[in-house]
């Protein structure tokens, strides 16, 4: 039986309650949950420390532009099956002429298809009921990709290719899939329809503040305030690419090593503000604004 408490964060993820509910809901019901969402609002984490704080065997596929099911689920390795093949040839005629010593195979058998088999993370979470399966940013497959995982989503089960070997599970047994995606294309109606959906709305600054708590606990505060004033101020410009929630853990992380005073009037200056701008007409754009708005700083503090 599946791991199906209601998993509420642990001591490095704030899991909030909307988004615990609905992945409570997903493993009830043997369903994956898709959760969508802007980058980094911690939708990739969450299996990812919900594997580790429940000791589950993690499968990961991080989705590309040419993922296909067959990278997903397996794939037969007729290489090595024609290379075994030919070594049984060979070493029938060694022992035709008396040659003792063999080739290996590797204590693979031509003879049994499924030891070709190589399967992928989709099969190899199929097999561990109580496993966890992530599928992340699927929105930048092939359109064909999440249509080919619709049979695999509502039969449960997998068909190996070549040997025929069945991998299925029951409802109950079902592993716990979280889908993640980023929106840079809408998913097929019929695919969120196998799915029980979330959308993670961006952390306000108070839910900021214990994330940040998680991460980096007994942060001087005056240096965790600053910080989370700038970068909310950062994001309220409009940027082409806003900052997001690893943007500022990696910035206060580099900022804990200095001693809060000074780590204060670096933020305040804005420096290393390379962790959280991306790109070159964001980092121009703010450049523009700070120097029209010479109290930008000394506000901060």
């Amino acid at each position: 039986m599946a791991e199906t408490s209601h998993w509420t964060g642990s001591e490095k993820y704030l899991c909030d309650p909307a988004l615990a509910q609905a992945f409570h809901m997903a493993r009830t019901l043997g369903m994956p949950l898709l959760i969508e969402g802007e980058p980094g609002t911690g939708k990739t984490e969450l299996p990812i420390h919900y594997a580790k704080d429940r000791g589950l065997d993690l499968e990961v596929y991080p989705v590309g532009s040419k993922s296909n099911v067959e990278q997903f689920v397996a794939r037969f390795d007729h290489v090595k099956y024609l290379r075994d093949s030919q070594i049984e040839i060979l070493n029938a005629q060694r022992e035709e002429k008396g040659l003792d010593n063999k080739l290996t195979t590797g204590d693979r058998n031509p003879e049994s298809l499924k030891d070709y088999v190589v399967k992928g993370p989709a099969a190899v979470a199929y097999s561990k009921p109580n496993s966890v399966l992530l599928i992340d940013e699927i929105d930048k497959a092939p359109r064909e990709f999440p249509n080919d995982l619709l049979y695999a989503l509502s039969h449960r089960k997998f068909i190996m290719p070549e040997s025929g070997e069945i991998i299925e599970v029951s409802e109950e047994d079902m592993p716990a899939i979280v889908i993640t995606s980023n929106r840079e294309q809408e998913l097929p109606t019929a695919f969120k329809g196998r799915c029980i959906y979330h959308y993670i709305d961006f952390p306000d600054q108070d839910t900021m503040n214990k994330i940040i708590d998680k991460h980096h606990p007994g942060m001087d505060e005056k240096v965790v305030r600053v910080a989370l004033d700038v970068f909310y101020h950062l994001r309220r410009l409009g940027l082409e690419r806003a900052p997001t929630t690893r943007e500022i853990l990696n910035w206060l992380k580099y900022m804990s090593q200095i001693a809060p005073a000074e780590a204060v009037k670096k933020i305040s200056g804005l420096e290393g503000i390379g962790a959280l701008i991306k790109t070159q007409e964001d980092m121009e754009r703010v450049g523009r604004m700070i120097g029209a708005d010479e109290s930008f700083g000394t506000n901060l503090n």
